[in-house]
């Protein structure tokens, strides 16, 4: 027999009115009371039907999220949780992989009233999605901006931050012949992490022997890697921009005979899948994946129930995850 509302008002002991004010996004419900009603509804596997829902709110029940891949297990560990966490709300996750807006400024997704709201993830066209989103009345949350100027209308990580953990981790473990392989300038992300990598140096009076920059990739960290070692330019620790810089990075190191830490310690960033499953175990900045979809999914329902309250941004702490690649010089 399919679970009605009635069973999910019982087994949450709450009204019927209560569990109808939460599946339609109502605020005006207390904290305690709508994660009684949503765990009633996980534990009964509760399916509203979605067109009445619809009809009833004026909208579609779809929240759209546009990525510019998903060969990437953050991005992919990100668009999973909003999945899950939107799916308990009501509401269903269209996903687009794309990497901006066509020669018209059009996006298919944001056309025709296809969606209550959109969720974008490190665009790299934001400046062209902001202004075609306010044009259409789109309510929209954007993770890891690149503008400053649209940070109340984001769900940041604390770049700087994190770029000066991975600093301030290397030379805590006493190296002082350190470099940094970033990524491409166009990423807010990645000024952000180099300025706050040079800063945790400069506090003790070291300055960087090599800053590199190139794409966030395998490759680029493994050439640089074989260029240093030709030029007989090899620092004793390497803080990578990404988790992929690095892993090319110890690809090549381990190719010549050289061992990581014996030799040289490396970080890398973002904590993706695979950085628990090299050899050695990669230390790295993680991004907690979870805070930043719960952050984003709460930022884009408030927007869609109350589109009168003032948007403020979320700014998210990175940590630091030590594992095997990086030791004591």
């Amino acid at each position: 027999m399919k679970t009605s509302i009635f069973d999910v008002a019982k087994r949450s002991g709450l009204s019927v009115v209560t569990v109808s004010r939460v599946l339609n996004g109502a605020q005006t419900v207390r904290e305690k009371n709508r994660l009684k009603v949503l765990e009633a509804i996980r534990e009964l596997d509760y399916r509203p039907n979605a067109a009445a829902r619809s009809l009833a709110r004026g909208r579609t029940g779809t929240i759209g999220l546009i990525v510019t891949t998903l060969q990437d297990s953050f991005f992919d560990s990100v668009a999973k949780e909003i999945t899950d966490l939107l799916a308990a709300e009501g509401y269903y996750l269209a996903i687009s992989v794309s990497r901006g807006l066509d020669e018209g400024g059009q996006h298919y997704m944001i056309q025709e009233d296809r969606l209550d709201g959109l969720i974008l993830l490190s665009p790299l066209e934001e400046e062209r999605f902001v202004h075609e989103l306010k044009a259409r009345h789109i309510p929209y949350v954007l993770i890891d901006n690149h503008q400053p100027a649209h940070n109340a209308e984001a769900v940041q990580i604390d770049n700087y931050q994190g770029g000066y953990a991975a600093g301030r981790h290397l030379v805590e473990q006493g190296h002082r012949r350190i470099a940094h392989l970033c990524g491409e300038e166009m990423f807010r992300s990645t000024g952000e992490r180099r300025r706050g990598f040079v800063q945790a140096l400069h506090e003790e009076g070291i300055e960087p022997i090599l800053i590199e920059q190139g794409e966030y990739s395998i490759g680029f960290g493994y050439t640089a890697a074989q260029r240093w070692m030709e030029s007989q330019q090899l620092p004793e620790a390497v803080f990578a921009g990404d988790d992929y810089i690095a892993l090319g990075f110890i690809n090549a190191v381990l190719e010549a005979g050289l061992s990581v830490p014996g030799d040289i310690s490396v970080i890398g960033y973002d904590d993706q899948v695979i950085a628990a499953q090299l050899h050695p175990l990669l230390t790295t900045i993680r991004q907690p994946a979870d805070e930043i979809a719960r952050a984003a999914v709460q930022q884009i329902l408030r927007k869609i129930t109350d589109p009168d309250q003032p948007a403020s941004g979320v700014c998210i702490q990175p940590e630091l995850i030590v594992r095997q690649s990086t030791a004591v010089r």
